[in-house]
């Protein structure tokens, strides 16, 4: 009788609570710009109790469309849901201050709403929503799977009591039985895109370790699978199996026979090419091995035939590179230099020279500050500039723009890691030693140091070390060549993208969207142009030489507009079913999407490479809406059959095209002409 007593009033408590908290809402809603500030403590503050309640946050999750309207994350970071960082979260949540702890749990519950389908929100699709949630969840494994610390207890109080009660609501919506799978489904397809920024990825392999070991903590039947994960980070050897740490480690190294050696070195070599992880344990042996012969050292690395014989004509240069940059903080520079030597690069003329450059080169003040303050002070900041040029050289299409709008110059960096690492090494150094970097646009001079400012409103932090020094000044000469095009006619990325990018873009452009009014213009003779260009069918069978800068209309898996994208275009191929598909590089940090429609990108399971994201060509085509071409290579643009062009414009004007559709329609062109 007092259990359904103690039900009814914690029931009757909640209902007076969201009566409350509708009233306050409706104030917040109601009031002038000038005077909302002071009505948001009263919502949060009646938020917070309601989420103490049981139902509280289910009850929060039906009006968190309502709060957002009302202007509850208006002003704050909160307020673009597609730039917050998961990793965030658990030091939020964790916090003190209770506003920012509400504030922190609202923002989970709208990305609820919008993974579930309940919010159709115009800065984030549910797809993105969803995997921000899982790694969320990933995150905070241990304050989901048991009850709050001391620690936690000591710096919350009962307010700790909520951050549970938001997880665990959370892990009951996506489901909470199978959590932890889908956490390391998670992680495992963000590892075969190969990201340079593995830290997210390996917090979260932290965290399932955590709670694999924790007694308190009941994983059930889950977490098979993480296994392969947890040992390539804490215990990939027999060595170092129950993670002893790295001072015992070294010791084990010094009493061990060659035969042991040979043994340590595949099974760190198997691990870090299995998951793209490298252990901390790694370089300890790494280094240990440079007295041992270049036999396990090329061993210790996974390296082939290529990559061993590379490592024998460059011994030197590689030796001096591990002792700069192989550390335990710096673990992935052993990743990034193992596919340094197996791309060959060094055998082009200028690279070893500019390594070489690189490693004796004096950073700015500037230079040491950004990179201690994102990396931290263990190692000095030339070592983790060099882990980053290592990974940058060796995994070109990890290059991720972070949660900044600044895709072109990742797609820059990107692009010249591929095609010209020359070129990118000295970029670096401009940055790095001299805080400016100069390019040209049409025979001027553009200084970073001179230019306004950029597409990014603030320094990013969250970027690799390569980027973090690179991007502010790309940043600011992108825009600045983008500003020198204002008065002309037509879309600036005509101009702009060879000019920035290098000779290999193409000078032919073509744009389907008309710059003044937004519609759809000229559609099938931009279709039958990119057919001619890239498509091996209708181009002779001429394979893509250059990655080719490209703009694409960004949809949710609603298919509705998001925004305007820049990838590169790296090759067209048959995959291994037959289907011919568009390999491109996206930027984004996360190219698995599901755009709408059918048309879901994938990373893996159709022929692509480490880091490639792709498309059937008929899906691609009906998401690209700028391109570049070699006008003087000629295609068969009267071959294009319109029931293909039909198809693409079916799956355009179901998409980001349907409210951009001319009047009159979309009009098939009469007769083809050459690229020009």
């Amino acid at each position: 009788m007092s259990t359904t007593h103690s039900e009814t009033s914690a029931s009757s408590n909640l209902s007076l609570l969201l009566v409350r908290l509708d009233d306050a809402i409706t104030q917040l809603a109601e009031a002038p710009s000038f005077t909302r500030p002071a009505k948001v403590p009263r919502v949060l503050d009646t938020a917070r109790r309601v989420m103490m309640q049981e139902g509280g946050c289910a009850a929060l999750g039906e009006r968190i469309e309502t709060l957002e309207a009302a202007g509850i994350f208006a002003g704050t970071d909160w307020a673009e849901p597609q730039i917050l960082v998961p990793g965030f979260t658990t030091q939020s949540l964790q916090s003190a201050q209770a506003e920012l702890v509400v504030i922190e749990a609202l923002s989970e519950l709208r990305m609820l709403a919008v993974a579930c389908g309940d919010y159709r929100h115009t800065l984030i699709s549910a797809e993105q929503a969803h995997h921000f949630l899982t790694q969320v969840l990933a995150l905070n494994l241990a304050m989901l799977f048991s009850p709050p610390s001391e620690a936690q207890r000591e710096t919350q109080g009962r307010l700790a009591v909520l951050p549970q009660n938001l997880l665990q609501h959370l892990a009951e919506r996506i489901g909470y039985e199978h959590i932890v799978d889908k956490l390391i489904e998670e992680i495992w397809r963000i590892l075969n895109q190969r990201p340079i920024q593995t830290e997210p990825v390996k917090q979260m392999v932290t965290q399932i370790a955590i709670c694999q070991v924790n007694p308190d903590i009941d994983l059930g039947s889950s977490g098979q699978g993480a296994d392969r994960l947890v040992s390539s980070l804490f215990g990939p050897t027999r060595a170092c199996r129950e993670d002893p740490g790295v001072a015992i480690y070294l010791e084990r190294l010094a009493s061990m026979d060659a035969t042991a050696l040979q043994g340590e070195a595949t099974g760190f070599a198997r691990a870090m090419h299995d998951t793209g992880l490298v252990s901390p344990y790694h370089p300890v042996l790494l280094r240990h091995l440079l007295e041992e012969g270049d036999h396990l050292v090329a061993e210790a690395m996974g390296l082939s035939s290529t990559g061993r014989d590379c490592l024998l004509c460059y011994r030197q240069l590689v030796q001096a590179l591990i002792e700069a940059a192989v550390h335990p903080q710096t673990a992935q520079a052993i990743y990034g230099l193992a596919l340094v030597l197996e791309r060959g690069i060094l055998y082009q003329p200028p690279v070893a020279p500019a390594l070489w450059r690189q490693l004796g080169l004096v950073l700015s003040d500037w230079s040491c500050q950004r990179l201690t303050l994102a990396f931290g002070d263990q190692v000095p900041p030339q070592a983790h500039l060099i882990e980053g040029v290592l990974c940058m050289l060796g995994q070109p299409l990890g290059v991720g723009q972070g949660n900044n709008p600044t895709c072109q110059s990742a797609r820059a960096l990107s692009m010249w890691s591929y095609n010209d690492p020359d070129y990118l090494l000295q970029m670096v150094t401009w940055a790095a030693r001299d805080d400016e970097i100069i390019m040209h646009f049409e025979g001027q001079p553009i200084s970073s140091s001179e230019s306004v400012g950029g597409v990014a409103s603030s320094l990013p932090m969250d970027l690799d070390p390569v980027s973090l020094l690179v991007v502010p000044h790309l940043d600011r000469i992108y825009a600045e060549m983008g500003r020198r095009c204002i008065e002309r006619e037509g879309d600036p990325h005509r101009w702009v993208n060879p000019e920035f990018h290098g000779w290999w873009s193409g000078r032919g452009f073509r744009i389907n969207v008309d710059v003044e009014t937004g519609k759809l213009w000229e559609l099938d003779d931009f279709l039958r142009h990119f057919y001619a260009a890239y498509h091996p069918y209708y181009n002779g069978n001429q394979p893509l030489i250059h990655p080719q800068p490209a703009g694409v209309a960004v949809t949710d898996s609603a298919a509705r507009f998001i925004g305007w994208h820049a990838i590169s275009i790296l090759r067209v191929a048959l995959d291994p079913q037959d289907v011919m598909r568009v390999y491109f590089y996206n930027p984004n940090n996360d190219s698995g999407q599901d755009w709408g429609d059918g048309v879901v990108v994938s990373t893996a399971g159709h022929g692509e490479r480490f880091g490639e994201a792709s498309l059937p060509f008929e899906q691609f085509a009906s998401r690209l809406y700028i391109f570049h071409f070699d006008p003087l290579e000629r295609g068969e643009l009267a071959q294009v059959e319109q029931q293909q062009l039909d198809e693409v414009s079916g799956y355009l004007q179901r998409s980001w095209g349907a409210d951009r559709l001319p009047e009159g329609g979309l009009q098939a062109s009469e007769g083809a002409t050459g690229p020009g």
